[in-house]
């Protein structure tokens, strides 16, 4: 009971955050931090996929370059929808592409195509608590 009254109340929280976003009279998605760290995570992992094997490149490298482009591309998107609930929509297919690019990072490790990144980890924690992720999702 208390949990379910504290899990209501994070969501009411983050929705009115949602609405301030929404109606703060911000006109451009450009101007989101969310976003801005979406394109800061896409030239991260742009970076380290370059150098993955040769017969990687149209395998693993691709999706998850096409994972996290994904995801500030949803972020836009939904912003230039000027509707609340499509919005919240766009920011959990978001969501979605951020955890299968977490999952793609995971087993390019597995394979030691690369090390842990703490600057890759830190912007997907960024992006998933600017979204409010469990109150915009659940």
């Amino acid at each position: 009971m208390i949990q379910e009254e504290a899990t209501q109340g994070m969501k009411n929280m983050n929705e009115v955050k949602l609405e301030e976003i929404i109606d703060s009279g911000i006109n451009s998605f450009r101007d989101l931090r969310v976003w801005q760290k979406g394109i800061e995570l896409v030239k991260e992992i742009y970076k380290i996929t370059r150098y993955f094997p040769k017969e990687e490149q149209d395998g693993l490298a691709s999706q998850m370059r096409k994972a996290v482009v994904s995801i500030p591309s949803s972020i836009a998107e939904g912003f230039k929808r000027k509707d609340k609930k499509l919005y919240k929509q766009f920011l959990g297919i978001a969501l979605g592409y951020l955890a299968k690019l977490e999952t793609q990072i995971a087993i390019a490790t597995e394979l030691r195509y690369i090390e842990e990144h703490r600057g890759i980890s830190e912007i997907i924690d960024y992006i998933c608590k600017m979204k409010g992720c469990e109150a915009f999702v659940y």
